[in-house]
């Protein structure tokens, strides 16, 4: 199986300081839902991985949540392509969980589900925490400059990151090699 574990905002859609709290504002990134449908045609098996801790604030709700991620497939799917799993944490940064990265919770996770090792496994992110979290459990860490991932890429990043400038690049070099 190729798996890849993708971070969801600043990575697929816009960030937001001050959270993606609805439908209208999840506001996909230029090319990011055709990549996403170009590495499922080219059977990868796709992967997200998302902290969300506006559920824990109450700055929306599970179902709200859930609308969003639908909207994700949705528009993965008019492309010919498809989200296989989303895990995300639902945890505010103090509430002591395993599953908000930079632990690796969700990357643990999700190898469970699929019953596979991690080791040498894709995961893009725009923070260091999003490539901390894989790196924990094996995987090799692509850095996007979307979101934060310009700032991110000032900070001492893990041993063996890309760089790329955005989900598109990453997808690009992946099936180019």
């Amino acid at each position: 199986m190729k798996l890849i574990i993708l971070d969801r905002d600043g990575v697929i859609n816009e960030d937001s300081d001050a959270f993606v709290k609805s439908v209208e504002e999840w506001i996909p990134l230029p090319g990011s839902i055709e990549a996403i449908a170009r590495l499922s045609k080219a059977g990868w098996t796709v992967a997200v991985a998302t902290n969300q801790s506006g559920l824990a604030r109450g700055y929306f709700s599970e179902e709200t949540l859930e609308a969003m991620h639908r909207r994700l497939r949705e528009l993965v799917a008019e492309q010919g392509g498809r989200v296989d799993l989303i895990r995300h944490c639902p945890h505010a940064p103090d509430d002591g969980c395993d599953c908000r990265k930079p632990l690796s919770g969700l990357f643990r996770s999700i190898a469970e589900h699929y019953q596979v090792s991690l080791n040498g496994v894709p995961t893009v992110g725009d923070s260091l925490r999003d490539l901390q979290a894989g790196v924990a459990v094996g995987c090799r860490p692509y850095l996007v400059r979307t979101g934060k991932g310009a700032q991110t890429e000032q900070k001492a990043l893990p041993e063996g990151t890309r760089v790329f400038d955005n989900l598109a690049a990453v997808v690009t070099h992946l099936l180019e090699n």
